[in-house]
Order: structure tokens, then C-alpha cells, then sequence
């Protein structure tokens, strides 16, 4: 009987200590008054006696929102996944959705004035905004797929002191284009494609689009694309000063290990994480694409248990962090 007594006391001990190690966390919403418009986001703020390393969590490309979900794929729910998971290791996040996305669409309702260097400046804009305010420590810039170029473009002007690349590219991005087109379209087609965009490289749009890819490169999107095609995300990441941390799947069909390993050697003090199993939504799967639709739908899925590690121990590591 008394050693019955001594086990229960111990697992309310136990479980009193887990519950006091669990922190407090304000879900809130938070906007950014660009000047030409009004970002919206979220902000989860673990309640601390001292001043948590805050995230700023960039999505990828096209309309995808602040939660990692693209209306062409559904919802997958991965960077909010992501920010729950920062949360729960006492390290704030905000999460927003891109100029003319989501509810940050009337920022820019019309596609045809995006670009990367406006997103890029209102990166810029959300890190001095949390750098400013009291209530976070040093600021961390994440960024997935395009996001990692977005992150390491702004990186700088917004006062970061890391960068944190997930399934990032590290070749120019037209020639992941090409590489990406040469796998889809008909030797016919991707003659074509190739033309329109030779164009889009030259800052040109074009009319001649061939069938397949009428909805990719509609000409209201060419701006954007154009804008992207100037882009050389190693050189990018190669200019940053601060810390920084590269995390590739080796099962991402769409981003491979070769890319992270051009951003490394680009930033050769980066440090770099290849996941097994993991794949571009951040989860594990296998190799082949057909088998990985269930981590494109499903939001329920859990993130890879070693992304969250190796982030968390990286941020952990930074100065005053």
C-alpha cells in the first residue's frame, strides 16, 4: 500500500512538473502597415520572463498562405505545423500571408505588380518590425522553397542574426525552370517553352505560351516570373554575414540534396542538415511522387521529427539566443 502511495505522488509530481514546463503561448494576430497596403499574419508568443528568439516564417511560392497552403494543392498546414512546434520550445513566430495572398490579397489585388524584390522589402519590413518591438529577442528569418530566397535577400536590410533555409534552391531559377520543363512537356512544347522563356530572361513577355503551361505562365504572371528569373539564390545566400543553417529532404522530388549542397558551398560556415525520408511539405514519405500525395492533403500529418530538432538546437545555439 505505502508503495502505491509513494508512485502516485511521484506521477503528480511528475505531472505537475510537465505541466509547469509547458509554456504559455499567445496565439494573436498581427498586421504590418506597409504604407501601400496592410499584411496579415499570425503570432504565437511563448510567455517567458525574458524576451524569446523570434521567427519570421516565409512561405513559398505562388499563393500560398501563411500556413504553408496553396490553393492548386490544398491544405497541408506544414509552417503552421512549424510554428506550434517553435512554440512549444519557447521561441516565438510570426507567419504571414505574401502581398496578394490570402488575406493580404488587397495589399496587391492585381497580380501583375508582384515581384520578388517587393517581396523581398516587405520581408525587410516585418523583420524591423519585430526587431522593434520589446517583447522578442534576436530575430530568426526561415524561409521554405522560394521563401529560403526571399529570407536570404532581406536577411540583411532586416536585421536578422541567422537564416534558416528549408528545401531551398541553390541553382538560378531559370534553369530549375527548364529542368522542371524538360520533365513535363513534349520535345515540341518545351521548344517553345524554352522561347518564352529566353523572353522572360530578356525581360520580355510573351504571348506564345504553349497549352500546358497557359495557367504557370499566364501573362498576368509573367511580371513575377521575370522579375524571379534575376535571381541566383547561392549568390544570395552567399552574401549573408550572420549564422545560418541549411535543411534539405533527400526525398524532396522537387528540390534536390544537390541544391543544398550548391547553397553550403556557396556559405561553406552554413551548417547543413539532409533529412532521410523527408520530402518538400517537410514530412517523411517515400521516394516516389505517387506515394507522396497524403503529405500534400493531409495537415494532420507530423512534421519530420529531425527538421524540428535541428532547428530548434541551431536557434538555441545563436548568440543570446
Amino acid at each position: 500500500m505505502k508503495s502505491r502511495l509513494v508512485a502516485v505522488v511521484l506521477l503528480s509530481l511528475f505531472a505537475s512538473f510537465v505541466h509547469a514546463a509547458a509554456p504559455t503561448v499567445l496565439h494573436r494576430p498581427i498586421e504590418l502597415d506597409t504604407g501601400d497596403g496592410v499584411l496579415h499574419g499570425s503570432l504565437l508568443l511563448p510567455q517567458l520572463d525574458t524576451p524569446p528568439p523570434v521567427v519570421l516564417i516565409i512561405s513559398g511560392s505562388g499563393p500560398t498562405d501563411r500556413d504553408g497552403n496553396n490553393p492548386a494543392s490544398g491544405r497541408v498546414d506544414n509552417l503552421k505545423r512549424l510554428a506550434l512546434l517553435l512554440a512549444r520550445q519557447n521561441i516565438a513566430s510570426v507567419r504571414y500571408d505574401k502581398r496578394g495572398v490570402a488575406a493580404s490579397q488587397p495589399a496587391t489585388p492585381d497580380e501583375r505588380d508582384l515581384s520578388v524584390e517587393r517581396y523581398v522589402a516587405d520581408a525587410v519590413a516585418w523583420g524591423r518590425q519585430l526587431r522593434s518591438d520589446p517583447r522578442f529577442g534576436p530575430l530568426i528569418i526561415v524561409g521554405h522553397s522560394e521563401g529560403a530566397l526571399i529570407a536570404s535577400l532581406a536577411a540583411h536590410d532586416a536585421g536578422a542574426s541567422a537564416v534558416v533555409t528549408l528545401a531551398g534552391s541553390g541553382r538560378p531559377i531559370a534553369e530549375v525552370l527548364r529542368e522542371q520543363l524538360a520533365k513535363r512537356l513534349s520535345p515540341a512544347d518545351m521548344l517553345r517553352g524554352n522561347l518564352l522563356l529566353d523572353h522572360l530572361q530578356a525581360g520580355q513577355t510573351s504571348l506564345d505560351v504553349p497549352a500546358p503551361l497557359r495557367q504557370a505562365f499566364r501573362p498576368s504572371v509573367q511580371p513575377y516570373v521575370i522579375s524571379l528569373l534575376r535571381q541566383d539564390p547561392a549568390a544570395a545566400f552567399a552574401s549573408l554575414e550572420v549564422p545560418a543553417l541549411i535543411i534539405q529532404g533527400r526525398n524532396d522530388v522537387q528540390v534536390d540534396v544537390l541544391d543544398a549542397q550548391r547553397l553550403q558551398a556557396a556559405k561553406p560556415d552554413a551548417q547543413l542538415v539532409l533529412i532521410d525520408g523527408m520530402n518538400h511539405m517537410l514530412r517523411i514519405s517515400p521516394r516516389d511522387m505517387s506515394q507522396q500525395r497524403e503529405t500534400y492533403r493531409n495537415p494532420e500529418l507530423p512534421l519530420a521529427r529531425q527538421l524540428g530538432e535541428s532547428l530548434v538546437s541551431f536557434i538555441r545555439g545563436l548568440p543570446q539566443a
